[in-house]
């Protein structure tokens, strides 16, 4: 009996072994058919994916990305431009054929990222993967929808959509009718019909992208070569040797950012480096206006400043030239005391600017007009282009300017003139706060084609023209000093003191009066001199008085350094910068300075190839682009800043815009700030790990090309978010070129203050991030003890 039931089990195993056979033997044989079909299917023999053949070639490989677009979601207001055009036209076509039940997405989600544990369904590797130069952003995988069963994706419907580039798009809600994409099913007729139009414009796709995000191996004017520690010197060197020379952060995995609202006696209109009253309380001496100048605290701030309360999207240029919100800059003491002045007036719900100033009550145009009319070798928009206005008020002068093609780089120093600069900001004219005390400007040597003073309260000639002697190292070899004020026109005693020291100050300086300007109309009067172009005055003059600086004094050096009363001396070599005149605005913008010829450029090129190559980039870049595939309206742009400019090519690319763009070329870059102004633009030295002079929400677009994985080397970028939220105005663009990890760690933070993902891009371990700021603040509070009275 045990035989016998031992045989029935045999005979029962044996006779389930034939039938597992036999089911496998089938399924074997239809996977192998599948197998076939699905390749052929994917890689027709007449359409190579050139991707699909880098992925199996190659031992260098990794995840790809797979291209999404969120929706739900308005399109741009601009065309989506060199962002390769078929990423929407996939997944339309994703969409298509699809029931309903897998379109749907949940609404208000924004892109999502799946940590890398996903299953292998859900990613397309090779046996090596992980060396990759094609890195996905924070190492993450990106879906979207929130539908935890519908996260599948076949390895074919990837190698179908994905690539080399990357792309997120996050947009509005309002207006597209396409739901999230939560997964990508079709049956095996769907995917041969599309697979072939697919790679077809793929690999067009990758075309467009090479503008986009060059390639690394085209990418030679993105990275700087090791010619910036060589024959480029940097403005933290030169400004550290000029001084000894008078002398004899946090991770994108995750770590939550704690933000907290800046609680200072500023309050919204908190300035870190200029609200230090701990240091201005101590300061042994302030006949300067130490007071007002930099005192940054050892570690900048990680708050926010607080927005004003009844806070609104600000006018649009042209329009905010005459008004601005007053709620935005609440602030009435200068309507109170300039208001008969024609500076600015409260009226209503705004402020109103009639474009009068001091020294012209009846407008700035007719001034403006006024001194052309004096002095046509001027030549508002041809010869002067680039001019530096001292205490400019509200900056009325530079904002009429800008309608005859001159950039105005106007200063005013924080002071009893209560947000006069702030004022200017926000009507959308270029300007800083700064002041005339005891440092030197942070312009290099010999850039402004003009210099304007308009009762700007400065005592130029005291102390043996020590301040004046500052104007003359930025001012440009033959170039002009607009003076009006009292001294030049009335006879009392005081004034007619101070025009004598100057008189005698100027002749001293070489400095020529060519003609003084009456203006009957607002009853003042203009003197306006001129810088020499050679050293034979000063040769001659009975007496070195001002004495010339010494040999070892660099012009250019102006980051943090005393201020020296010396003259420099005229370059004299035909191939030295200031030696001529720059070419007339607009060719300057375009043509290499004729001394940039025995130079290397920063990136390793000759100088004038460089500089070429820099501003063909950036136009294509920008016409290509920015203007269209980033989701930015730019007629809504006015106050542009390049966090670190090198040749200026950024904001030539931008020329035709109706913006301003300020250059800052950062103190540890290399010292290309001249040739930005020899070109007709204008900008500023800064070192980013210190707060910018300026107000609280002054620009409307900050763009930083490869800054931020240069900055966390030496401080960190928690820090400089929290100043880049403070300078960026609510709704405000920020564009990040960088590598992937540095984008990583900007978009984790961006997120964590609830701004908006316009686009991130990836390719060859460089990526794209562009975000626009929101109103959010946090509840908590951080007192600032160093910001308190």
């Amino acid at each position: 009996m045990a035989s016998l039931r031992y045989s029935r089990v045999d005979g029962r195993r044996q006779s389930n072994y034939c039938s597992t056979v036999a089911v496998v033997m089938v399924l074997a044989f239809g996977l192998f058919a599948v197998w076939i079909f699905m390749s052929s299917s994917i890689v027709p023999a007449d359409v190579q994916d050139p991707l699909y053949q880098d992925n199996h070639d190659s031992n260098n490989t990794d995840v790809k990305h797979q291209v999404m677009v969120n929706s739900p979601g308005q399109q741009f207001e601009d065309s989506s431009g060199d962002l390769p055009e078929n990423i929407e036209k996939t997944v339309e076509k994703q969409l298509e054929g699809m029931p309903k039940g897998e379109k749907k997405g949940s609404e208000g989600n924004s892109v999502e990222k799946i940590g890398s544990e996903s299953s292998a369904e859900e990613t397309v590797t090779n046996s090596q993967s992980g060396n990759n130069p094609i890195d996905r952003i924070g190492d993450e995988k990106m879906d979207i929808g929130n539908n935890g069963d519908d996260n599948e994706v076949k390895n074919e419907e990837l190698e179908q959509t994905t690539g080399e580039n990357s792309v997120i798009k996050e947009e509005d809600e309002s207006n597209s009718p396409t739901p999230n994409i939560e997964k990508v099913k079709r049956n095996s007729d769907q995917k041969s019909e599309q697979a072939i139009s697919g790679t077809m414009e793929h690999e067009k796709k990758i075309q467009d992208a090479d503008d986009f995000l060059p390639k690394a191996d085209q990418s030679e004017i993105l990275k700087e070569t090791t010619t910036q520690n060589g024959a480029w010197s940097t403005q933290a060197v030169e400004s550290q040797n000029e001084k000894k020379s008078q002398e004899n952060s946090v991770s994108a995995d995750g770590v939550a950012y704690p933000w907290k609202i800046c609680n200072t006696t500023a309050g919204p209109d908190y300035i870190p480096c200029l609200d230090n009253w701990q240091v201005v309380r101590r300061l042994p001496d302030m006949s300067h206006f130490q007071h007002r100048e930099r005192h940054c605290p050892g570690e900048g701030p990680t708050c926010l400043v607080p927005h004003p309360k009844g806070y609104r999207k600000p006018v649009p240029w042209p329009k905010s030239r005459d008004k601005i919100w007053f709620y935005n800059v609440p602030h009435t003491k200068l309507a109170d005391v300039k208001g008969h002045q024609n500076w600015v007036k409260v009226t209503g719900e705004y402020l109103t600017f009639p474009g009068g100033g001091t020294q012209f009550i009846h407008g700035a145009s007719g001034y403006i007009n006024l001194i052309e009319q004096g002095l046509p070798a001027i030549a508002w928009g041809k010869r002067s282009r680039v001019i530096l206005d001292v205490g400019c008020g509200v900056a009325s002068f530079g904002g009429y300017l800008y309608d005859k093609d001159v950039l105005a780089m106007s200063f005013a120093p924080k002071d009893e003139h209560e947000a006069q600069v702030q004022f200017a900001l926000e009507r959308g004219i270029p300007a800083i706060l700064s002041v005339m005390g005891s440092h030197r400007l942070p312009f290099p040597g010999g850039v402004f084609d003009i210099v304007h003073c308009a009762r700007c309260r400065v005592p130029w000639h005291v102390e043996g023209g020590r301040l004046l002697l500052e104007l003359n190292r930025v001012l440009r070899p033959g170039g002009y000093f607009i003076w009006s004020a009292t001294p030049v026109y009335r006879k009392n005693a005081e004034d007619s003191g101070i025009w004598k020291e100057m008189s005698k100050l100027t002749k001293a300086m070489c400095w020529d009066l060519l003609v003084i300007v009456k203006d009957k109309t607002n009853s003042v009067a203009t003197a306006i001199y001129r810088k020499p172009t050679s050293n034979e005055c000063y040769q001659e003059r009975p007496k070195e008085d001002p004495p010339f600086c010494k040999e070892s004094d660099d012009q250019n050096a102006a980051w943090n350094v005393p201020l020296e009363s010396c003259l420099h001396k005229i370059p004299v070599d035909a191939s030295e910068r200031g030696s001529h005149w720059p070419e007339q605005w607009p060719k300057r913008l375009e043509k290499p300075p004729y001394w940039l010829k025995s130079k290397t450029g920063v990136y390793g090129k000759a100088a004038p190839e460089d500089f070429t190559a820099d501003y063909e980039h950036w136009k294509n870049v920008v016409s290509q682009s920015y203007l269209k595939g980033i989701g930015i309206s730019w007629s809504t742009v006015r106050n542009v800043m390049d966090m670190r400019a090198v040749y200026g090519g950024f904001a030539a690319a931008l020329v035709d815009l109706k913006l301003w763009v300020m250059n800052v070329v950062p103190v540890d870059s290399p010292d290309t700030l001249p040739i930005i102004y020899e070109r007709g633009l204008f900008g500023l030295y800064h070192d980013w790990c210190e707060s910018f002079n300026t107000y609280p929400r002054s620009y409307d677009l900050l763009h930083a090309d490869h800054l931020f994985s240069v900055l966390r080397k030496r401080c960190k970028l928690m820090v400089v978010m929290a100043e880049v939220d403070r300078i960026l105005r609510p709704e405000g663009k920020l564009i990040v070129r960088d590598d992937v990890g540095t984008i990583a760690e900007i978009e984790s933070m961006a997120k964590s203050l609830q701004w908006e993902m316009k686009l991130i891009y990836s390719q060859d371990k460089e990526g794209l991030l562009c975000v626009q700021k929101s109103m959010w603040r946090p509840e908590a509070v951080e007192t600032i003890p160093s910001a308190i009275i």
